[in-house]
């Protein structure tokens, strides 16, 4: 089976890189990429994703503001990737809908095997 990903984050260089190591993966297909949370929701109008992974820190709408507008649908799940993982702002992520809270310095494998876990659901 093959995963849908959408990639949500203001980094280009780390999107190039994630969709790179999930597609070299075998088990996704990244459907698309947004550079901030307007783009995000946008993209989600426009493609069917498995899952989205989502940066906090973006401009013009932040993860928490898409998480807010996505509310609890059951697809896409969201994996929130974010540089400093708290455990309060976890909670917040994991209360406004989000499937996980994971830190960017995540080894690959581990990553690759949570989004595995969370598509599957």
């Amino acid at each position: 089976m093959t995963w849908r990903l959408a990639l949500a984050d203001d980094d280009a260089t780390l999107r190039r890189l994630l969709r790179m190591l999930f597609e070299r993966d075998g088990r996704f297909e990244v459907v698309g990429e947004a550079a901030d949370g307007v783009e995000a929701l946008e993209l989600l109008g426009k493609v069917e994703a498995d899952v989205l992974l989502l940066d906090l820190a973006m401009p013009r709408k932040d993860g928490l503001e898409v998480l807010e507008e996505l509310g609890h649908r059951p697809r896409p799940r969201v994996v929130v990737l974010t540089g400093f993982v708290e455990p309060s702002l976890c909670r917040q992520v994991l209360r406004l809908g989000a499937h996980a809270c994971l830190e960017k310095g995540a080894d690959f494998a581990s990553l690759t095997s949570a989004v595995a876990d969370i598509a599957s659901e």
